[in-house]
């Protein structure tokens, strides 16, 4: 009996389960590591610690030729273009790079160069302590170097226009990752970017089920209407980045109409004390205490309390503050 093609639910339901174990995995050896190394290393280390968990989720099933226990667990098998035989190592291989290594490399590059673009020369001494604490020849190092050299090639009026293109390419990826979600629901095929990099296709092992049209039918419509959602949300976002737009002009006016005003802002600008660096993207704990965004979600994820009073609350108490200087 020919083998059927796996439908939008199995490859759903398979993702969700293999994301679980993932999850698990990586909360696991955060644990581990921030009890041997403390709170401070792991901080720096964290997005290398979940790195190397999905390599290993990855390279014991996928790569090494098995089923990923969310495959396992509706039934379905990996296969190569031909639908006749199970992918190449290479296949496999650039599956798990596009899929664990490469978000988390796009994702470094992203933020390095935004720092740079923002910061400019007032962030390196904050650089130098980051690099210190990473290790002179880590990947995070590297990127610093590199983007300053890149960075430092550029004219200010060249910076300040690229910044908003960073800004512009990283909402483009979340956009990207929507829209392919929306043709997986109408086509049925290729849940992830990586498997449709990679070409790996799904069949189903079992006896097709008998409401497998009604299923497909189902997500096709669901397709069409998350199609719809994200017209609607680029129409959004594009009103909403003229308006940053207009904010960030005016605030330029009013900057050089009160430079004593600015001056005083910049020396009173605060750290925080868990990276030790300019607090950016200001949120506050209900205790009162301020932290950097980034800083303060990734604690709340291990411990839900704060870092100076050791208060309990929950993650979704914290409050970011917008236009705080």
């Amino acid at each position: 009996m020919p083998l059927a093609p796996a439908n939008q639910s199995q490859l759903v339901r398979s993702s969700q389960k293999d994301e679980y174990y993932r999850t698990s995995l990586r909360n696991n050896a955060n644990e581990a590591f921030q009890t041997l190394a403390g709170s401070k290393r792991w901080l720096d280390w964290r997005r290398e610690i979940e790195l190397l968990s999905d390599l290993a989720y990855y390279g014991l099933t996928t790569f090494s030729g098995y089923q990923t226990l969310g495959e396992e667990y509706v039934n379905i098998v990996q296969v190569d273009p031909t639908k006749r035989q199970i992918p190449s190592w290479a296949r496999r291989g650039l599956f798990v790079l596009c899929h664990a290594y490469f978000p988390y490399l796009l994702g470094k590059v992203l933020v390095c160069l935004e720092n740079e673009l923002e910061g400019g020369q007032e962030s390196h001494s904050g650089v130098g302590r980051r690099q210190a604490a990473s290790g002179l020849w880590s990947l995070e190092s590297w990127l610093r170097r590199w983007m300053q050299r890149a960075v430092g090639l550029l004219s200010v009026p060249q910076r300040k226009a690229c910044l908003p293109a960073v800004f512009v390419l990283q909402q483009s990826l979340t956009l990207l990752h929507r829209l392919h979600v929306a043709l997986f629901y109408i086509s049925g095929s290729f849940y992830h970017l990586s498997k449709r990099a990679a070409g790996i296709s799904y069949l189903c092992v079992t006896r097709p089920n008998s409401d497998d049209g009604t299923i497909r039918s189902s997500y096709r419509l669901l397709g069409a209407v998350s199609l719809l959602q994200l017209l609607v949300t680029v129409c959004l976002q594009l009103n909403n980045f003229r308006q940053r737009q207009r904010a960030r002009q005016e605030w330029k006016l009013y900057r050089n109409l009160s430079p004593q005003r600015t001056r005083s802002l910049r020396s009173r600008v605060s750290r925080c004390i868990l990276c030790l660096e300019e607090r950016r993207h200001s949120t506050s704990t209900p205790c009162g205490h301020l932290f950097c965004w980034e800083c303060i979600t990734e604690w709340c994820n291990t411990k839900a309390e704060c870092p100076l009073c050791r208060e309990k609350f929950q993650p979704h108490r914290l409050v970011y503050l917008r236009n705080y200087s």
